[in-house]
């Protein structure tokens, strides 16, 4: 399980990187796809990151409790 989530976890990152590049990007292009895209893609980074967070969060916690049983 300890895995799956450290896998989970650098899925999530490159996500995050890879809405934060095409945003900034954007931003930096300007135009119509900015107007467009540019606030959709601040909320997605954040709830990336979010996503990212929570499953750090887990990987701590199994850590915590499987250091708690020995």
């Amino acid at each position: 399980m300890d895995h799956i989530l450290w896998i989970m976890l650098v899925i999530a990152l490159v996500a995050v990187l890879g809405v934060l590049i095409t945003g900034v990007t954007m931003f930096a292009r300007g135009g119509e796809a900015n107007r467009r895209h540019g606030h959709l893609m601040l909320n997605l980074r954040v709830a990336v990151q979010g996503v990212a967070v929570l499953i750090l969060g887990a990987i701590l916690l199994l850590h915590w409790i499987s250091g708690a049983k020995h």
